[in-house]
C-alpha cells in the first residue's frame, strides 16, 4: 500500500484477514445478515420525539456513520444510505411482533454469524475483530466496498488496499 489514505489503511488491515475468496463470499452474505440482525434487536425501544422513531438502532448507526465520513466523505455518505436502509428494515420487522422482533433478530444474528465463522474456516485464520475491535465496523464498509471493486470503480483505492 502506497498511501496514506486512512480509509485505504484499514480495508488493507481488515484484507489481511480475507485474503480467500469463499471466506469473502461468505461476508458478503454473512455481514448483512448481522447488520440486520443488530438494527432489528435494537429498533426497540422506540421514541419518537420528532417524526422519526428514536431507536438505539439509530443512533448507533449515526456514530457508525459519521466514523464512515470521517474516513472519507462519499463512501461515508454511501455508507450512512446502507445504515438508513437497515435501520428501516430493522424497525419494520420489529414493529411486526414481539416473536417476528426477537426470533427474527436473534435468527439473523446466529445465520449472519454461522456465515462469518464458516468463512473463516476457509481462510484458516481468526477473524479481525479479535485483534481489532473496528473491525465491527470495517467489515460493512469492506463488502460495499469489495462490490464497488467488482463493478470496476475505484481502481486506485482498490490497488492500495490490495498491494
Amino acid at each position: 500500500m502506497t498511501t496514506d489514505n486512512a480509509l485505504a489503511r484499514q480495508l488493507a488491515k481488515y484484507r489481511e484477514y480475507h485474503m480467500d475468496r469463499r471466506n469473502v463470499l461468505t461476508h458478503v452474505i454473512g455481514i448483512p445478515l448481522i447488520v440486520l440482525a443488530l438494527t432489528t434487536l435494537l429498533a426497540r425501544p422506540a421514541m419518537a420525539p420528532l417524526a422519526l422513531p428514536v431507536t438505539p438502532a439509530l443512533i448507533l448507526s449515526a456514530i457508525a456513520a459519521v466514523w464512515y465520513i470521517l474516513l472519507d466523505i462519499k463512501i461515508g455518505i454511501l455508507m450512512s444510505l446502507f445504515l438508513a436502509a437497515f435501520c428501516y428494515l430493522g424497525h419494520a420487522i420489529a414493529a411486526v411482533s414481539t416473536l417476528a422482533w426477537l426470533g427474527g433478530g436473534i435468527g439473523l444474528f446466529v445465520v449472519g454469524w454461522a456465515f462469518q465463522l464458516r468463512g473463516h474456516h476457509y481462510e484458516g485464520r481468526k477473524p479481525a475483530f479479535v485483534d481489532d475491535l473496528r473491525s465491527f465496523l470495517v467489515g460493512p464498509l469492506f463488502i460495499v466496498m469489495e462490490g464497488l471493486f467488482a463493478l470496476g470503480m475505484l481502481k486506485g483505492l482498490r490497488h492500495d488496499v490490495e498491494g
